[in-house]
């Protein structure tokens, strides 16, 4: 996800400084004599024996507020994959930076060291971006050698609110994290996922410091369906006060919200009001309608006509220009919908929030690195736009951004004056009825060879789950949309005889008012296998492939999904004349999941035979997004029952008088 400006204003004064301290890393090295030892009994081919990260906010000979980042870590290759994923050491480089130490070398398993020179350190040049960047290039690695690195960078200081991740896929020992600033400056810290509090260093007299060290701390390996980066032991912190003017709580939301309401609802001039109220027009007509009917046909215009670019000038984000070019940057795009939705006189907040993925939103932490993405709420509907995101729709919005907390920006007035104040409030997730695939499925079997069948389907999408295809259905060309419809059938069998098909609700507007459908007639013999005189039918695999979780080693993280949904599916099956179905009783499965004595995931699939027809239902639900390590079997039975369905096979054998 992208990260986006915060518009933040404050003073850092370097009023009661001494003398100009010298930054932390001209006094720092490396051991002139390194000995890094490794357990000999240990089956890892990777292992971090040095993980040192400081960062120092000092104030220039000029006064300004600089910030030098140092890395420095001690790497044990062991293995051919260990040794190519750590040939190369990428280094920070822009514009906005400035690398002041870069140091590197090898040490054998014998002993002998290697450092690695400036013409070992090299620049390269993305063919796409055109973006530099520098390298290391480790040279003399074998199995059992060590590679130790070290960097300083002068940056520009980010001080409201930064995230320090010191938890990897790799066994890592000797972590420490340090944090220096001027003795006016005092920071906040918060740690999570198990990693120790800060810790201030009181024998520190001329500067602020604070710090923690940890002696070990596991791999953490990503596993399926699950927040890793979120989950990783990390450190978040902000400036909080500065003493030099008495300014206390900088970093505080409600000074964010409302700079925020400045900056994206500033009184607009008679020429650009104008052109807002032109681009209503052409969106929505002049005919009166409901407000939900508005939102859309509007989000539905500027999605299609106004073009969304991560670039960054003071054009993309400059509303008149927008209107003009129809290119914007998300601050251009989110100026364009707050300046019509006030015209239209809809009541809306701009919401702040995190892709819950990368960083949980702390709700008791204010600190800016949570304000990373941009949702705009509707009270009336209770519903959530994205305004940037283009594959997404009114009532969908990023649904990793959903099930989370958030930062919404409220209007207020007082006096006649017109400001905003912040409130922290749950983000709650669409509910699972709202996004569904519903498969409706009648099968006949051929008069004259009953191993092969006639298959009617109806497939309905909703919700995230339609999102993908149905706001963009009008720009599929007719040859696309034909073969696109026609998958439904052929993903059950490649080679299924397609009679009939067609698309419903194909209107790119009735996104999340009606489910796309698509409904095919079709005929198929790879369902059936003969067995002397009886049919095995695999029915099961008229629902297609089906997810199946394994599990080979104990699960480490709670499991995260990224939507809530349903499956509904139907299958009527009319029985061929003088056959019956011998294991019926196999269709039954259920397995459920209770929290607080409430359904929450469930899979229940059971049959009813009548006037010569088997009728089955398969129904599945997903009303939570998110399961405990603890209850994670529960959760991998109830998705591993639709494979179990997936599996099942009818044997049908004549009925003997």
């Amino acid at each position: 996800m992208r990260k986006i400006a915060i518009i933040f204003l404050f003073l850092i004064t370097a009023q009661v400084l001494g003398a100009q301290e010298k930054p932390f890393y001209t006094d720092y090295s490396w051991d002139t004599n390194p000995a890094y030892k490794v357990d000999p009994a240990t089956s890892e081919e990777l292992l971090e024996l040095k993980s040192k990260v400081v960062t120092e906010f000092i104030y220039d000979k000029s006064g300004d507020l600089v910030e030098y980042f140092l890395e420095h870590r001690v790497l044990w290759l062991n293995s051919d994959n260990a040794i190519e994923r750590y040939n190369k050491i990428y280094l920070p480089y822009s514009g906005n930076s400035e690398l002041k130490i870069s140091r590197a070398r090898v040490i054998t398993k014998e002993g002998k060291v290697l450092e690695l020179d400036k013409s070992d350190i090299y620049t390269a040049s993305d063919e796409e971006t055109g973006r530099q960047y520098k390298y290391f290039a480790f040279q003399g690695i074998e199995k059992g050698s060590f590679i130790e690195y070290y960097y300083v960078e002068r940056r520009n200081p980010r001080y409201n609110g930064n995230r320090i991740s010191l938890q990897s896929s790799i066994e890592k020992y000797e972590i420490e994290f340090d944090l220096f600033s001027p003795k006016n400056l005092l920071f906040a810290f918060k740690s999570y996922n198990g990693l120790p509090q800060m810790e201030k260093d009181t024998t520190l007299l001329q500067k602020q410091h604070w710090k923690v060290k940890v002696d070990h701390l596991s791999k953490l390996e990503e596993e399926e369906l699950s927040a890793y980066n979120a989950s990783r032991a990390a450190v978040v912190y902000k400036l909080d006060q500065n003493l030099a003017n008495n300014a206390r709580d900088i970093s505080s939301y409600g000074k964010i919200s409302q700079n925020l309401y400045s900056f994206y609802y500033p009184e607009h001039s008679k020429r650009t009001s104008k052109k807002v109220e032109q681009l209503i027009s052409r969106a929505v007509g002049k005919d009166p309608m409901e407000e939900e009917t508005l939102i859309r046909k509007l989000e539905f215009y500027i999605k299609n006509n106004v073009y969304y670019t991560e670039a960054n000038s003071p054009e993309l984000g400059d509303l008149e220009e927008v209107l003009k070019n129809k290119v914007a940057s998300e601050a251009g795009l989110v100026k364009l919908y707050t300046a019509a939705l006030t015209f239209l006189g809809i009541e809306h907040e701009l919401v702040l929030t995190s892709d819950r993925q990368e960083i949980k939103f702390d709700k008791d932490f204010e600190a800016t690195n949570f304000l990373t993405d941009f949702l705009i709420y509707f009270p009336k509907s209770r519903a959530y736009l994205s305004p940037v995101e283009i594959d997404s729709r009114f009532g969908f919005p990023p649904a990793y951004l959903t099930d989370n907390y958030g930062l919404f920006v409220e209007k207020i007035s007082i006096g006649g004056l017109t400001s905003a104040i912040g409130k922290i409030k749950y983000i709650e997730p669409v509910s699972a009825d709202k996004t569904f695939d519903e498969m409706v499925i009648d099968v006949a079997f051929d008069k004259d060879d009953p191993s092969r069948i006639n298959v009617s389907l109806d497939r309905g999408m909703n919700g995230y789950y339609a999102m993908y295809m149905h706001p963009f259905m009008h720009l599929i060309k007719e040859d696309n949309k034909k073969e696109l419809i026609e998958s439904f059938a052929t993903n059950l069998d490649e080679g299924a005889e397609i009679l009939e098909s067609e698309v419903i609700n194909a209107d790119p507007e009735l996104f999340g008012l009606k489910p796309l459908r698509f409904v095919l007639n079709f005929s198929s013999d790879a369902f059936m296998e003969k067995a002397g005189d009886k049919y095995i039918f695999k029915v099961g695999e008229l629902i297609g492939r089906q997810i199946e979780l394994y599990q080979e080693k104990e699960r480490v993280l709670p499991l995260e999904a990224e939507f809530q949904r349903s499956y509904y599916r139907t299958i009527k099956i009319k029985l061929p004349e003088g056959y019956a179905v011998v294991n019926p009783e196999d269709i039954k499965i259920e397995n459920t999941f209770l929290k607080d004595e409430k359904e929450v995931l469930s899979f229940n699939s059971f049959y009813e035979i009548k006037d010569g027809s088997l009728n089955i239902t398969a129904d599945e639900h997903y009303r939570v997004n998110m399961v405990s390590t603890e209850k994670y079997q529960e959760y991998r039975t109830v998705i591993n029952s639709a494979a179990d369905f997936n599996k099942i096979s009818l044997i049908l054998e004549p009925i003997v008088n």
